[in-house]
């Protein structure tokens, strides 16, 4: 019986989810050559083609999406047995900072995981704002921060790139007029200072038709039709699809979510920073 190293197996997986030796690459922190390289490994020990010439990329062949699932499963097994025995004795404190995007998302899912390993590690959530956080995880009070990106970061493990998107009320907006209606949090924020200069750049009359601090209140004022706004996908859900077409509203560019690691953090911190940084890439948005 022939074992496989788990690293192969990530970036197989991220082969499979991006569709992209390039993109699998950079979601697993290697070179494409090191991917293809490690591909080719993988697919010498199972002694099958996995991936074939498609276009101008490759795809999966028929064996390569059978071995998708175990490969899942099997990567799954091998952290979960990691975090298990590293945490089975742990204790300790883990102050995590993180926007209410990954709060609403990922982070539940994560963080069971996390607890079922780590039962007697004590976490410290504080959901809020990225400059609200980042100031706090500059002072220490923050050992992990998920924020939108503000630049590159020397204590930084991940980089999450979505798409920014046009939302709205699946019933479409209350009102129709000349001015774009457009809601947005009150300032500093990323998404309201991008989706401003893309309607500026475009020439599109707008006005701000509602604001909060708070992405609660910003999903309600979706809800309700009074505006659109900017976001990811993350902020879709029932009730709030992308704006129609007919809108003709300018392209957005992608958003930048950052990962960050307080260098002093307790080795529990790391061990759930860990689980993020290789997790997050792979959970769908609507997970």
């Amino acid at each position: 019986m022939r074992m496989i190293d788990p690293d192969l197996l990530r970036t197989f997986i991220a082969f499979a989810e991006s569709g992209s030796l390039a993109r699998a690459a950079a979601a697993v922190n290697r070179s494409p050559s090191a991917a293809t390289a490690q591909m080719q490994r993988l697919e010498a020990l199972i002694g099958e083609p996995l991936l074939a010439p498609a276009g101008r990329g490759r795809a999966l062949t028929p064996v390569g999406e059978e071995f998708v699932d175990h490969a899942r499963r099997i990567v799954e097994a091998h952290r979960d047995a990691w975090l298990s025995l590293k945490g089975a004795r742990a204790d300790g404190r883990i102050a995590l900072g993180s926007t209410q995007d990954f709060a609403d998302t990922a982070l539940p899912v994560l963080l069971r995981r996390f607890a079922r390993s780590y039962p007697r590690v004590r976490l410290d959530l504080r959901i809020g704002r990225t400059k609200e956080l980042t100031s706090a995880y500059e002072q220490g009070q923050i050992d992990i921060l998920l924020t939108m990106r503000q630049g590159p970061a020397a204590d930084e493990l991940l980089v999450l790139r979505e798409p920014m998107l046009w939302l709205c009320s699946e019933a479409g907006l209350a009102s129709v007029e000349h001015e774009l209606p457009l809601a947005v949090l009150d300032p500093p924020c990323g998404f309201r200072a991008t989706a401003i200069a893309a309607l500026e750049g475009a020439g599109r009359a707008f006005r701000i038709a509602a604001t909060s601090p708070s992405l609660s209140g910003l999903r309600a004022a979706v809800l309700s039709g009074i505006a659109v706004t900017a976001r990811t996908e993350r902020f879709l859900g029932p009730g709030i699809a992308a704006a129609p077409r007919h809108l003709e509203l300018p392209a957005l560019p992608v958003a930048e979510f950052g990962l960050r690691l307080r260098p002093q953090a307790h080795s529990v911190s790391a061990d759930l920073a860990a689980l993020l940084a290789d997790e997050l890439p792979r959970l769908s948005i609507d997970t």
